[in-house]
């Protein structure tokens, strides 16, 4: 991914390329993206590598800091959500949670919301983490994002526990 991200890095100028790559998150526009994807190097059968290119092309203010988790945290602090006296969840809370309650045929739809978001309130995204917390989307991967969101600072869990 990393190599994928360079590219994407020396391509962020070219808006041509970048509307190009955008098409991939587009069901019916997918064929557009397959030229700007193979310009750089990614399979048109790679799904997960063209929709983290598609996201990138979106929105690609990115960091190399936490995983997904991590950004849904800031996307709720940015929103200024607050907790309220009854326990109910924030709405950055419930649309966190539905993403972590997708399997991995919904994964990829629900995570774009959520960059969607990420743009919208000037939040950083860590493509290369997601890049392949998705790849290998797992418990472990939901639990790891969901101690990042509603435990932030704690100790990563580590095989031993697990």
């Amino acid at each position: 991914m990393s190599n994928l991200l360079e590219r994407l890095r020396r391509c962020k100028d070219d808006r041509g390329m970048m509307a190009n790559l955008r098409c991939i998150l587009v069901e019916n526009k997918k064929h557009r993206a397959w030229p700007a994807l193979n310009r750089l190097g990614v399979a048109i059968d790679d799904h997960v590598a063209a929709f983290v290119a598609g996201l990138y092309a979106t929105h690609p203010e990115e960091t190399s800091n936490g995983n997904f988790g991590v950004t849904c945290k800031a996307i709720e602090q940015k929103r200024g959500d607050k907790r309220g006296d009854d326990n109910k969840l924030t709405p950055t809370e419930r649309r966190f949670q539905h993403l972590l309650a997708a399997g991995r045929d919904e994964v990829l739809e629900r995570a774009m919301r959520m960059v969607l978001m990420a743009k919208s309130q000037g939040v950083p995204v860590n493509y290369a983490k997601l890049e392949s917390d998705l790849r290998f989307w797992t418990e472990r991967t939901k639990t790891e994002w969901a101690a990042a969101f509603w435990a932030p600072g704690a100790e990563p869990i580590g095989e031993e526990a697990i």
